[in-house]
């Protein structure tokens, strides 16, 4: 048996992966849960409950939806990619992600409030400033619901390329427009959130996803690609 068809072998049928990534999906969010709920939280206290349309909560629900599709992404990317290297990148975005959905969601939790926004209108929490330049954004047909994030027609063109250079620069293409567009929401809540360990959070996504950033950019040069407009 050569190495190709022994690596074929070895990877799980269609049904059995979306078993396993549904069930680490929910392990993770399961963690962030636990966490937000039996874990005293540094600087916090039993009185320091975020008000509703904070930034705290506003960000966790915005900022946990935005990973989401990131996560989607990635994970199309770490199934169908040929590179090593966007592989592996794409294995550490959902990995990343996924964990600061579930602290994201766990503290929604704690904090008696929805996991998702309700009102249809997002980023309502970071009205209160004209600084990043980005204020409350409504749903409309055919767009993003926030910025970055890709629509309908983009996701499914990804799902459906077949794997090699193209499939490679669309995904670098998609991704960091994705990372550039959340990156105003986490800059907000990392001065503005009410509570240390959310401004902590929204710091790290900060430092980690410019990082990536700076890493897909060369990437996309390296293949004679540019950014999407």
């Amino acid at each position: 048996m050569t190495s190709e068809s022994a690596e074929v072998s070895e990877r799980p049928s269609g049904v059995a992966r979306t078993l396993v990534i549904g069930a680490a999906v929910l392990a993770v969010l399961l963690l962030g849960a636990a966490v937000g709920l039996l874990v005293k939280l540094p600087g916090s206290t039993t009185s320091a409950v975020p008000a509703s349309g904070s930034a705290d909560i506003g960000f966790c629900q915005d900022m946990a939806q935005h990973h989401l599709q990131g996560i989607q992404m990635a994970n199309i990317a770490r199934d169908r990619s040929t590179d090593p290297e966007v592989r592996q990148l794409a294995f550490d975005i959902a990995s990343t992600q996924l964990e600061q959905v579930g602290r994201m969601k766990g503290w929604l939790m704690m904090w008696n409030e929805h996991e998702q926004n309700v009102s249809g209108v997002y980023m309502a929490w970071m009205n209160d400033s004209g600084v990043h330049g980005h204020g409350a954004t409504t749903p409309e047909a055919g767009k993003p619901l926030m910025p970055g994030m890709a629509v309908t027609d983009e996701l499914t063109k990804l799902r459906t390329m077949p794997g090699g250079r193209d499939f490679d620069v669309y995904f670098l293409q998609l991704m960091l427009r994705h990372h550039t567009g959340g990156a105003p929401m986490a800059e907000y809540a990392a001065t503005r959130a009410s509570q240390p360990f959310v401004r902590t959070l929204a710091d790290n996504m900060l430092k980690s996803q410019s990082a990536e950033t700076d890493l897909m950019k060369d990437y996309l040069a390296e293949r004679g690609a540019a950014p999407l407009p």
